[in-house]
């Protein structure tokens, strides 16, 4: 009917196209809408947003800020933040350093690259640490490492279990050894951590790669990531030279290792909070699995 309607409308004359001038062009705000890398397709930014940041039309899972992964994981209202006050130096004395941290805090409204504190999940105590690939691109340096491990000696302290989000592109560069030492301290924290009966939940989510994914990310009781995850320590074409082979298209996906047993499960996002909460739940006092 509305096609037939269409169809009697003969235009009087010929239609031209009109091409947007750059004018124009800004009439449309930055960031209104937002592309799918996947599907290609365009949605509203603030529909995606409400998803949860998941792709409307295939499912592809977007980046989170730590604040967004905070706000959908963690029950409203119960988050206490912990050592929101530290800041990276610059030991080493790197060239702009200083001022690169100090325009990811502007952009990322965050000290650091990852967010720890404490909350509840469905009404059951937990401590989180959220990292952010927005500041530095999640890379750890220093005060991530410092403040991954206060926040396990923290899940130790209230005997609750400790639940961590990993976004890493790896050890931070400009503070030279000293990123590389906090993978034996978290570690080691993890460790005295689980002797002690803590629960220790890691979520992958993308990307999880160098010295992250080579520690505390893969050292969960259960090790789970989100669909289409970039796991890996070193990158595609560094692995190929060395071994002289070609690697699978999806080599290093999240798919890839739960294929290879590396882990429990891929969870979607839509589905992370009740699964997670239904293991607090059974590993609470009196549960199936408890400590």
């Amino acid at each position: 009917m509305i096609r037939d309607l269409f169809n009697k409308q003969k235009p009087k004359k010929k239609r031209y196209v009109t091409i947007p001038t750059e004018a124009s062009k800004q009439d449309v705000p930055q960031g209104i809408m937002q592309k799918c890398p996947k599907c290609k397709k365009i949605s509203y930014a603030k529909e995606l947003k409400k998803n949860l940041s998941v792709c409307l039309g295939c499912g592809h899972h977007f980046g989170m800020t730590a604040f967004e992964r905070r706000d959908s994981f963690i029950d409203e209202g119960t988050f206490q933040e912990l050592d929101a006050e530290m800041t990276s130096a610059n030991p080493l004395e790197f060239p702009d350093y200083e001022e690169k941290l100090e325009a990811d805090r502007k952009k990322t409204e965050m000290n650091e690259a990852v967010l720890t504190g404490t909350g509840r999940v469905n009404g059951l105590e937990v401590v989180v640490a959220i990292m952010d690939a927005n500041f530095r691109m999640g890379s750890m340096g220093s005060v991530v490492g410092e403040k991954i491990t206060r926040a396990i000696e923290e899940a130790d302290k209230r005997k609750v279990p400790f639940v961590i989000f990993t976004a890493s592109g790896g050890a931070r560069m400009q503070e030279g050894v000293l990123s590389l030492m906090q993978m034996t301290k978290t570690s080691v924290a993890l460790k005295r951590f689980s002797e002690n009966g803590g629960l220790i939940i890691s979520i992958m989510t993308h990307p999880t790669t160098g010295g992250v994914s080579a520690s505390f990310a893969s050292l969960g009781d259960y090790n789970f990531a989100e669909p289409g995850a970039l796991i890996g320590f070193a990158g595609r074409r560094i692995i190929e030279q060395t071994i002289h082979e070609k690697l699978p298209e999806d080599f290093q996906t999240a798919e890839f290792l739960l294929k290879h047993g590396q882990l429990d499960e891929v969870i979607h996002r839509h589905d992370l909070k009740e699964k997670i909460a239904f293991l607090l739940d059974i590993h609470q006092p009196g549960g199936e699995l408890a400590w």
